[in-house]
């Protein structure tokens, strides 16, 4: 399938499901009066859900799947492996550290921006943890190893925060924080996640000429010119960047930066530099399609969007492994 042809039809995907994302709601509204409530600023109480409730929602959906997508499809090019994605270096258990450190100790009630910053201060010292581990020209096992060794700390000592709780309280929102949701969201969260996402975004993106030469080896790379610790580091960085925006912002959503670009990978043609900007499209049409569902299957109990993505994402994952095993044999 043709690159034009694929963007097109991932991306009408994609406003459909945007929109319904808009739409679909217990406000009781029908579609036509909240589509005018959202563009013209009338119709009463339904202008404020719309605008303050479901906007932000929607454009946290796409944000964070598309983010998501292009660094699987990213870190999946850079290692060579199917089984790669963003939580894999370590960045999303550590800004989910810092979130959890700042429900724990009350700064998240205290201030309204305390648990996005600190999880992002999560994701920058996981990065600099991590280049110190691995080193300035460790091999993309190096980085594998210190990644796994990152978020092996981040998950322990999120499990002593728990452990240690004198609020069950906190220990509760904590977890459910930890679940992932897009709910009750506002434009705060998507002005303070985009920055992130679009500087993150632009720096992976801008990888795809190496990974696609990566595919023929590192040496092959090298010949070709390709620099492959600079690559790393813009890697490294462009990944902290936009998985701890989004963790920062929604909680942890996993399996969709491994999912979307192994469905995709075979009308790419394996090549990197096509898979990215379609793994972005297809991630944010996979959380939005998610968000919506939690809507659907269970309106009234909260269901989680982490939960549902897992849900889809584990049996892939184990699938994933099987036809790994098999093709080895």
């Amino acid at each position: 399938m043709s690159d034009r042809r694929l963007l097109g039809a991932l991306g009408a995907l994609l406003l459909v499901l945007f929109v319904a994302s808009l739409a679909i709601g217990p406000a009781g509204e029908g579609f036509g009066a909240s589509m005018r409530a959202l563009f013209t600023g009338e119709g009463g109480p339904i202008v404020a859900v719309m605008r303050e409730i479901r906007l932000p929602r929607a454009l946290l959906g796409l944000m964070i799947g598309a983010t998501l997508g292009l660094s699987g499809a990213a870190l999946q090019g850079f290692l060579r492996n199917p089984l790669a994605e963003p939580g894999l270096i370590g960045i999303s258990g550590s800004a989910a550290l810092g979130a959890v450190i700042a429900l724990q100790t009350g700064l998240a009630a205290a201030f309204l921006l305390a648990l996005p910053l600190a999880a992002l201060a999560g994701a920058v010292i996981a990065v600099a943890v991590l280049m110190a581990l691995a080193g300035p020209r460790g091999t993309a096992l190096t980085l594998i190893l210190a990644g796994i060794a990152v978020s092996a700390f981040a998950g322990a000592l999120t499990a002593l925060v728990l452990n240690l709780s004198p609020n069950p309280y906190a220990a509760a929102d904590i977890v459910f924080w930890m679940m992932g949701s897009l709910a009750d969201r506002s434009m705060v969260q998507v002005w303070l996640a985009l920055p992130f996402m679009l500087t993150g975004s632009v720096m992976l993106l801008s990888l795809g000429r190496g990974l696609d030469a990566l595919t023929l080896g590192e040496d092959a790379a090298e010949a070709m010119g390709v620099n492959l610790a600079r690559l790393r580091l813009v890697l490294v960085l462009g990944t902290a960047a936009v998985v701890g925006a989004g963790t920062a912002v929604a909680g942890a959503i996993g399996f969709v930066g491994l999912v979307v670009p192994h469905v995709l990978r075979p009308y790419t043609g394996g090549r990197p530099s096509r898979l990215m900007p379609a793994s972005a499209l297809g991630g944010a049409a996979m959380v939005l399609a998610a968000d919506v569902a939690v809507r659907l299957i269970a309106p009234d109990r909260d269901l989680k969007l982490g939960v549902l993505t897992a849900l889809v994402g584990a049996p892939f994952f184990l699938r994933l492994i099987w036809q790994t095993r098999r093709a080895g044999r």
